[in-house]
């Protein structure tokens, strides 16, 4: 837990607590501060970038409670008993995760600063419909802004992460279900056991 909060809160000041990529944060702050605000100065969580802040470019989209929603838009204190994922929850240390990989591949980013939006709005996207069409991808990624791409690098990378993520759950499926087939017992015939008799260990 992390604790950023003074002795004395001012007047102008609310404590609140906020989970955050795993871990609680409580921390005193204006009740008119925005979640993106916070984010950002309060816990340095700076890959959530600010746009136009008005909820149109999707710069800070972050996930809260596993859906996508513009940081900008909404008061920190509105954030409590919700589980918040910024975009720095994704790479495992320096270890990108796939969908971030894809974006490399693909070449999805260039000046990078509508990145991190991007990212949290597939996150969230892919795991609410993980069998999504790319048009259907297409669809999605048009409510953020993107200046640099023109997009079509950013929905093949979605597009390519979404084909791994299924391909990936079908072979662990079919590994499960191969695993259960070696591993079943064979029932002996109902002869064998007959000849055992009553409360014997042996035949």
């Amino acid at each position: 837990m992390t604790d950023t909060a003074p002795e004395h809160p001012s007047p102008e000041q609310q404590l609140m607590s906020l989970h955050v990529n795993g871990e609680t944060h409580e921390l005193l702050t204006e009740p008119r501060r925005t979640l993106v605000d916070v984010l950002r100065h309060q816990l340095r969580l700076t890959g959530t970038h600010v746009g136009c802040e008005h909820g149109i470019c999707g710069a800070c989209t972050v996930l809260l409670d596993g859906r996508p929603v513009r940081a900008c838009l909404m008061f920190a204190a509105q954030a409590e008993g919700s589980e918040i994922r910024t975009v720095e929850s994704l790479a495992d240390g320096r270890r990108l995760n796939d969908l971030q990989q894809a974006f490399s591949e693909h070449h999805g980013l260039q000046c990078g600063f509508c990145t991190p939006g991007f990212l949290m709005l597939a996150e969230g996207f892919l795991a609410e419909r993980p069998e999504a069409s790319k048009e259907e991808i297409r669809e999605v990624v048009a409510s953020n802004l993107c200046r640099c791409t023109g997009y079509q690098t950013i929905v093949e990378a979605i597009d390519d992460c979404a084909a791994r993520r299924r391909a990936a759950l079908r072979a662990r499926l079919e590994g499960t279900a191969h695993h259960d087939e070696s591993n079943s017992e064979t029932v002996p015939p109902r002869a064998a056991c007959e000849e055992v008799p009553c409360g014997s260990t042996t035949p």
